[in-house]
């Protein structure tokens, strides 16, 4: 696993932050029938049960979004990729299907409410950095375009930033041809959450994405 570290100024502004990291080596196929079908459930489950309005009252929701103001950044504008799905399935009842590596990221996190960064490992160069976003920096978001990502929480390597908790960059985007798969669990403050959430996507990618070679590691703020 790449060294992946947390800058001396997110520290500071977001003291409870953790990461949850997961290195593993993977299948990519273009879909599961078997996940998705998990997936289904899930979504009609929060269709059901969930209200718009309760949404950013989950706790790692509610946690996820106070670290965005307090880096300067507005939730409400740029959502935090696991409101987004959340959202989604309220709203429409669905959510979008990618690959089998991404869907169960994504079933992590409807499930968790943790936004969760997805990565080609072998696409990242050097050791990885949280930090905070910079005026005018260079982002290409996936499905989004050119974004703003000043003030946002951002994981950059030698090449610059690669991914925010508000969307995945392009440059490391997973795809078919992924083998080396680098998942980062961002936890503000809903910490009794992260464990079960990391067994959980072990679980998932084992099964499902026929994962091997673990590594774990979790990065604390304090």
């Amino acid at each position: 696993m790449q060294k992946i570290e947390i800058s001396e100024i997110l520290k500071q502004k977001v003291p409870e932050l953790k990461l949850s990291c997961i290195a593993c080596t993977v299948e990519v196929e273009a879909n599961n029938a078997e996940l998705w079908q998990q997936i289904e459930k899930k979504i009609g489950e929060l269709h059901q049960s969930l209200k718009i309005e309760g949404i950013s009252q989950l706790p790692a929701i509610a946690a996820s979004r106070k670290a965005y103001k307090t880096c300067g950044k507005d939730p409400a504008r740029y959502r935090l990729s696991a409101e987004a799905l959340l959202r989604r399935a309220v709203n429409r009842n669905e959510i979008y299907q990618v690959n089998n590596v991404v869907d169960a990221l994504n079933l992590v996190s409807v499930t968790s409410g943790f936004s969760i960064g997805g990565y080609d490992a072998d696409k990242i160069q050097g050791q990885v950095k949280f930090g905070i976003g910079e005026k005018d920096e260079a982002y290409t978001g996936i499905g989004r375009g050119e974004l703003n990502i000043e003030y946002m929480p951002v994981f950059r390597d030698d090449q610059g930033a690669f991914g925010t908790p508000t969307s995945d960059s392009v440059r490391t985007s997973v795809s078919e041809e992924t083998r080396r798969f680098l998942m980062i669990i961002i936890d503000y403050g809903a910490q009794e959450l992260l464990e079960g959430a990391t067994q959980m996507a072990v679980d998932l990618l084992t099964r499902f994405a026929g994962a091997t070679d673990f590594e774990l590691k979790t990065i604390s703020a304090n």
